[in-house]
């Protein structure tokens, strides 16, 4: 008799977060929080109870909440400004285009509940055109880390890190992907898997689909390259090529519209120096619909099932 399949545990990026963010702020009196009324949902309870003089709460006010953030940095703080993704790159994206990316403030932005993650609250709460709205953006660094170990790993680089910064965390609960002790490289995919046949990439909750999705390829037989692409901008060109050369074709996977996100930067690269075949997996170009983020992940063609079965038609046109 066969065991029972043990289900990979999930965490939510956001605890990786607060938790990484408290143990800076416990070494450096620098960290300050600056949130817009999202207390609970960015996770800042716990910083607030520890650090009360130090969480600036703005309320609902993204654009004066990323001023706030200038001029914190300005005057020599290590603000780490956190909302709600949809508002602060939506509301406040003047404000970061000026105030910290023309300016080279010093200033961390935390997109929390990132892509679907708000689910039922529907199209006013979908985050699915922030990397498009930011990598744009001169100065501005822009991350999705894939799961909590990537996400504490990229909050310590970016404390490092001198100038602004995005970083968008979802709350949708993802397994461990890559190891303990990770160190975050800005404009390093990971590679999670080797393959000759095509390279699958992706970054956030949809990584840990295109993992599952190389192993039901691999049960068929196809041998499939796996990057977890975390940077969008600067997006790693080399990984890039070298996936188009050596592998003949190119699916990625996003939580974010097949415009301007993921998939653009990656076919960006490929039509400038290796053309080959690609598929753009995503929200296609609609208003998301209401629903829980797992099932809209689904609908729009991105079940692990769904993006092999997408790889398999890909590789036929190589």
């Amino acid at each position: 008799m066969n065991a029972p399949v043990t289900a990979a545990k999930l965490y939510d990026c956001r605890d990786a977060f607060a938790e990484t963010l408290e143990a800076l702020a416990t070494n450096n009196d620098k960290v300050v929080a600056v949130c817009n009324d999202s207390v609970g949902s960015s996770k800042l309870g716990g910083f607030k109870s520890k650090f009360p003089e130090r969480l600036v709460n703005v309320g609902i006010a993204e654009q004066n909440m990323v001023g706030v953030g200038a001029g914190l940095a300005n005057g020599g703080q290590l603000p780490f400004v956190c909302g709600a993704s949809c508002f602060l790159t939506g509301r406040a994206l003047e404000q970061i285009k000026a105030d910290l990316a023309y300016s080279n403030a010093n200033v961390k932005l935390v997109g929390i509940s990132s892509g679907m993650a708000y689910g039922e609250l529907g199209p006013t709460h979908h985050s699915i055109e922030d990397f498009a709205w930011t990598r744009v953006l001169p100065n501005l660094p822009v991350i999705a880390p894939c799961d909590r170990i990537e996400t504490a790993a990229a909050v310590k680089w970016a404390a490092d890190y001198a100038g602004p910064c995005f970083l968008r965390l979802s709350r949708v609960g993802v397994p461990d992907l890559l190891p303990e002790g990770h160190v975050f490289e800005l404009g390093r995919a990971n590679l999670l898997r080797e393959g000759s046949d095509l390279t699958l990439i992706a970054n956030g909750t949809l990584t840990h689909r295109i993992v599952k999705a190389a192993d039901i390829l691999a049960s068929r037989g196809v041998k499939v390259r796996v990057l977890n692409m975390a940077t969008v901008r600067p997006i790693d060109e080399a990984a890039i090529v070298a996936a188009a050369k050596e592998t003949g074709a190119i699916l990625t996977a996003e939580e974010h519209s097949i415009f301007g996100g993921l998939g653009s930067a990656v076919a960006e690269v490929v039509v400038d120096h290796a053309p080959v075949p690609m598929k753009r997996l995503g929200v296609p170009g609609v208003f998301a619909h209401t629903g829980s983020a797992e099932w809209l992940l689904d609908e729009f063609g991105m079940a692990p099932s769904a993006i092999a079965d997408a790889a398999e038609a890909l590789i036929k046109r190589k």
